[in-house]
């Protein structure tokens, strides 16, 4: 009999124990799932990105998300992260250039939102004035597909060089029929342009990078994109993400803060121009 008690009260103990176990399992399986839910990963630029993300961070938080930055200093690594799930999101780049990627390396990213665009400038090197502008000179200009054509579109709005016909942003120093003084285009990653800025007549800087290097667009350069041009709305800087993913609730969550009249004023008083909130 006492055997027969001891066997059941152990059977007993078993039985609850396991219940527990499995209670404390689908308590953490909702825990996992709700930082799943909750939890927003985006890649940045240095500057502004990521500065104005950290802005943003208040923002979601009140909305119940934790939005989690990672910092990187180039174009590429930002877009095969998010292509390859690992982050959510990317806030670096514009669309012609998420469009090229798309074609070129075979990735399927898409355009969540516009947030900003960052005016392309030509700013001092060796020489302070294009008036200066001699043969031979050497300009330093970014080398990825879109962010060239930017510069060259930009150095013939100022008679530096002709591009052939209809190059438009699909430009290459390739489409230059007519360059009067023989500068020298000097391609660099874009990371890079602004500091060889002490070997070249001129730099053409994106306005991120400008930023990173100091220098203001409307302070600095000696030509910039005016807000009211095609260049300008062409190149709105967007959140990236995963195509299929564009309206996820979470990134549509990100977005709309990005798009806030608190962060565009965030960005009017912090930017000098360099920064202007896409309407």
């Amino acid at each position: 009999m006492k055997k027969r008690l001891k066997a059941l009260l152990l059977a007993g103990v078993l039985v609850v124990s396991s219940f527990t176990a499995c209670g404390k399992k689908e308590k953490n399986q909702v825990d996992a799932s709700e930082t799943k839910d909750t939890k927003i990963t985006i890649a940045a630029s240095p500057t502004p990105h990521a500065e104005i993300l950290e802005k943003v961070k208040p923002i979601l938080k009140e909305q119940g998300y934790d939005l989690d930055i990672k910092i990187f200093e180039d174009y590429v690594l930002p877009m095969t992260v998010v292509e390859s799930g690992e982050i959510d999101a990317n806030y670096a780049v514009h669309v012609p250039y998420l469009e090229s990627f798309n074609e070129e390396q075979g990735t399927h990213l898409a355009n969540a939102g516009g947030i900003h665009y960052e005016p392309f400038g030509i700013y001092p090197g060796k020489k302070k004035d294009l008036a200066d502008i001699a043969k031979g000179d050497t300009i330093a200009v970014p080398n990825d597909t879109t962010n060239e054509a930017r510069a060259l579109l930009l150095l013939q709005d100022n008679g530096i060089i002709t591009l052939k016909e209809g190059a438009g942003l699909t430009a290459t120093i390739n489409d230059i029929v007519d360059n009067p003084y023989e500068v020298k285009i000097q391609e660099l990653e874009a990371a890079q342009v602004a500091r060889v800025r002490s070997e070249v007549a001129f730099v053409v800087l994106n306005g991120n990078y400008a930023l990173e290097a100091g220098l203001s667009v409307g302070k600095d350069s000696i030509a910039y994109e005016k807000s009211d041009s095609e260049a300008a709305k062409t190149y709105v800087n967007i959140i990236a993400v995963k195509s299929g993913h564009e309206n996820d609730e979470a990134i549509q969550a990100l977005v709309k803060a990005l798009q806030s009249q608190e962060i565009k004023d965030y960005i009017n008083e912090t930017y000098d121009g360099a920064v202007v909130p896409f309407e």
